[in-house]
């Protein structure tokens, strides 16, 4: 079939991998404990959190960091773990980073709220604590649950993530609102998938890229960093073509073009802002501070 042909057919097939819905429930057996800490932050998430720690109640720690929640989310936190701590929100990296000091066990299993093991993921990480060798971290493939089916290309897909590390050897770092682990040597990749139901619905998107582009456009203006014309008119373009149609977005359908678009104007977003904050510095946005 033509690329031509691919594009069309994306639009028009049903989800080629995976039940179109949400992830089937992760059934767990409580037999054994595993010594590992698992290290979640939330802030209102009262609908989505306990699909989450329901995928980690045979680790030994559930550890919790709540931004002050004024929904049920703690409530529900607590029915898991006795480590639900609440905090104000300093920014993602600092945290994630605060929750992981709080663990008591070598092996970190960070996750936000709206993800979720897979069953297979969970089998490849008992056995991976079991056997661990001389790797520090473990990356996982994640994948995305967006406007009503799981994406399975372009550049949503696999994503990977490292979430599994030993706590003496890795730590999040990088620059707010998106963060990374970074740890030292060999790492390993597990091939079952990272749900991650994201965004729940486009209008949330939108409110995320606004916030996060501020959140950028603030960190660049007071580094220092200047606008760049080329990153504004080039860089949106790029970030299209690499995912619609080298990474094959085009298959996951209307969706696919959604996330293409998405991301391309998520770039687009940053350099505007972060024009705006170089002309006028005095104007800095406060939204950008939220959770």
């Amino acid at each position: 079939m033509t690329s031509i042909g691919c594009l069309f057919m994306g639009f028009l097939k049903p989800y080629p991998a995976l039940k179109t819905g949400i992830p089937e429930k992760t059934i767990t057996t409580m037999d054994q404990k595993f010594p590992i800490s698992a290290c979640i932050i939330t802030f209102n998430e009262e609908s989505r959190i306990r699909d989450c720690l329901e995928s980690v109640k045979w680790v030994d720690e559930i550890v919790v960091v709540d931004s002050l929640s004024t929904d049920k989310t703690v409530d529900i936190c607590r029915e898991y773990s006795r480590k639900v701590y609440q905090r104000p929100w300093p920014g993602n990296i600092d945290q994630k980073n605060y929750a992981m000091g709080l663990a008591k066990n070598d092996w970190i299993l960070s996750l936000d709220a709206d993800e979720r093991l897979s069953p297979g993921l969970i089998r490849e990480i008992q056995d991976a604590i079991r056997n661990p060798g001389n790797i520090p971290g473990f990356f996982f493939p994640r994948r995305s649950f967006y406007l009503g089916r799981w994406i399975c290309h372009g550049e949503w897909y696999p994503d990977y993530q490292l979430r599994l590390f030993k706590k003496d050897c890795g730590q999040w770092q990088g620059t707010n609102p998106h963060g990374r682990v970074i740890v030292p040597g060999k790492t390993g990749y597990m091939k079952h998938d990272l749900y991650h139901l994201n965004y729940k619905n486009f209008s949330h998107q939108l409110r995320t890229i606004d916030n996060y582009s501020t959140i950028f456009a603030d960190i660049m203006a007071d580094r220092g960093r200047g606008f760049s014309f080329h990153k504004l008119l080039f860089q949106p373009l790029y970030k299209f073509i690499r995912g619609y149609f080298f990474k094959r977005g085009f298959l996951d359908g209307l969706p696919g073009l959604i996330i293409a678009t998405s991301s391309a104007f998520y770039i687009f977003a940053k350099q505007v802002k972060l024009w705006e904050r170089v002309r006028s510095p005095e104007k800095k946005d406060s939204e950008g501070s939220k959770r």
